[in-house]
């Protein structure tokens, strides 16, 4: 436990003080199956920092196609798991993407990897996970988002089991 926290502090104290971005409240169901075969739903809360700041710009200078952003963020359940993770991510305008204008709907697709401990929940085979995320949020009038998003999260193999899970969040964010 001592390791999680630790990294939890370096990740949060290292994020520059002067950077805009986004802080992102999540709450949301952790192991969420389609088909009625969870096992180990839990309640699931999340943290994360968005950075605004570019890290690259994909595509060519006069479209700006993506530009890949950086994040930072822990995730729990009520069951004790605990995520630790950094990452990537873009965000495209939705009205831009399809119809030229901008509009109040963002799509935010994102690729983490972090350190994760079970608790007393779900065993995802390893302390090294990655999560993927898809996620579409509207804008409000003062600016912050309200958003539904679709993640989830596996240890790629590298443990002898890799049963992975899937989580279904809601978030609030504040930009600043």
């Amino acid at each position: 436990m001592f390791k999680i926290i630790t990294i939890t502090a370096i990740i949060l104290l290292s994020n520059p003080v002067i950077s805009k971005g986004l802080n992102v409240f999540g709450l949301g169901v952790y192991d969420i199956k389609f088909d009625g075969s969870e096992k180990n739903q839990a309640a699931d809360f999340r943290y994360e920092y968005r950075s605004d700041e570019t890290l690259l710009d994909i595509g060519p200078e006069e479209d700006n196609f993506f530009f890949l952003k950086s994040f930072f963020g822990t995730e729990f359940t009520n069951d004790s798991a605990f995520y630790v993770l950094t990452g990537i991510y873009f965000e495209d305008n939705l009205g831009e993407l399809f119809e030229g204008e901008k509009s109040k709907f963002f799509f935010t697709p994102s690729f983490g990897a972090g350190i994760y401990d079970d608790g007393s929940g779900k065993k995802l085979g390893n302390d090294l996970q990655f999560r993927t995320s898809l996620e579409v949020s509207y804008e409000l009038k003062n600016k912050n988002r309200i958003a539904l998003s679709l993640s989830h999260i596996s240890n790629a193999n590298l443990g002898e089991k890799n049963p992975g899970v899937e989580i279904l969040s809601f978030s609030y964010q504040i930009p600043y």
